[in-house]
């Protein structure tokens, strides 16, 4: 896939999502992305869910927090980037996105305060049933769904967590539709009695022992989020709509090392069956074939009489090793392409140290930009 297809892709969609397995380098490629929509003209946001301060790093950011930042046009000028729209960043707070969208869902004060409030929720909330991703979703519709930007580029946890990322939605959903809900909303029969007695004994003497009424606590708890279940599902319905939306894309990043690959087609696989909109194939860091090279044992004879047969030897033994990387690199390629039927992947060769600064982040942006 050429820079030109690339970009036809992406045109008309407003919300972008980098995935594949991790250091791959699916942040700094989020970056890159972002960075060559914004300079094209839109107002485009990227938003990180790795605690990792490789993407504040990247733009030149001391930090980001989990509300979008805008970055200085000038400092991209001077690495001869035409800012045409306008580039923002953040880093999800996943917790604090949960926090919020209890406040958004929440009938009336006295829920959002039973909810907040309580102490079971300040120690679980980030694990509630996919919480994490779902807040990280959900976040990705507040954004995707206001006036604030035209596109929102998504970087994804490693694949198989971003799988998690895909079920949150319907994982969310089946807890305030599950048992261990209506268990406390509504206990009846045998669980009635074992809510009761049995129960009630274990935390009695939890209490006593700690003082603190955990009974109380988490039926409070599930009592209140018994009045969000109406809004958490619309909300969970309209996000899992948003994956699917056509105005919506993955793109799969990987490198060409064996595990890697072995995981974008995993998830391909995993988008297909979910029947989510594939976008592309960026393959990153990727050995390419140098023929100025030459043959090794050619490159040897010829520097024998300058270097020495020793320091000849081994520039021969790195020229040697670069054209089977570089095989390996262009086989990993061919199997991508049959497997993910994308005969043309954008191919990203391996950039001199890792992209850590504006000038990394602007070379990779000219790879993937052609």
């Amino acid at each position: 896939m050429s820079a030109t297809a690339l970009a036809d892709r992406l045109d008309g969609k407003r919300v972008v999502i980098v995935a594949g397995s991790g250091g791959v380098g699916k942040t700094t490629a989020s970056a890159a992305l972002a960075l060559g929509l914004a300079a094209g003209g839109r107002r485009v946001a990227v938003v990180t869910i790795d605690p990792a301060r490789r993407l504040a790093d990247s733009l030149g950011l001391a930090e980001l927090g989990n509300e979008p930042r805008r970055v200085d046009p000038q400092l991209l000028a001077g690495h001869g980037i035409e800012m045409r729209g306008e580039l923002w960043a953040m880093m999800l707070d996943p917790k604090a996105t949960f926090d919020d969208l209890i406040v958004t869902l929440s009938p009336d004060d006295s829920t959002r305060e039973d909810v907040l409030g309580n102490r079971i929720y300040k120690q679980l909330s980030s694990a509630i049933a996919g919480s994490q991703e779902f807040s990280a979703v959900a976040k990705l519709y507040d954004i995707s769904r206001s006036d604030r930007f035209d596109v929102v580029v998504l970087d994804t946890p490693p694949s198989r967590n971003a799988l998690d990322f895909l079920d949150a939605p319907d994982r969310l959903t089946d807890f305030f539709e599950g048992r261990a809900l209506r268990l406390f909303l509504v206990p009846t029969g045998i669980a009635a009695r074992v809510m009761s007695k049995g129960t009630s004994v274990v935390f009695a003497v939890l209490k006593r022992l700690t003082g603190v009424d955990l009974l109380d606590d988490v039926s409070q708890l599930f009592r209140a989020l018994g009045g969000l279940i109406d809004g958490f599902r619309e909300r969970a319905s309209a996000v899992k709509a948003l994956l699917g939306d056509p105005a919506t894309t993955f793109l799969i990043v990987t490198s060409p090392e064996r595990e890697p690959v072995a995981e974008a087609i995993f998830f391909h696989g995993k988008l297909h069956e979910a029947r989510m909109p594939f976008g592309g194939l960026i393959v990153n860091r990727t050995v390419v074939a140098d023929p100025s090279l030459g043959d090794a044992e050619a490159v040897r004879a010829e520097l024998a009489g300058v270097l020495g047969d020793a320091l000849a030897a081994k520039v021969a033994a790195s020229v040697a090793d670069t054209h089977l990387l570089a095989a390996r690199d262009a086989a990993s390629i061919e199997r991508l392409r049959a497997q993910l039927d994308e005969p043309d992947p954008i191919v990203v060769p391996q950039l001199e140290g890792d992209v850590q600064d504006v000038d990394g982040l602007v070379a990779l942006y000219r790879h993937l930009a052609g």
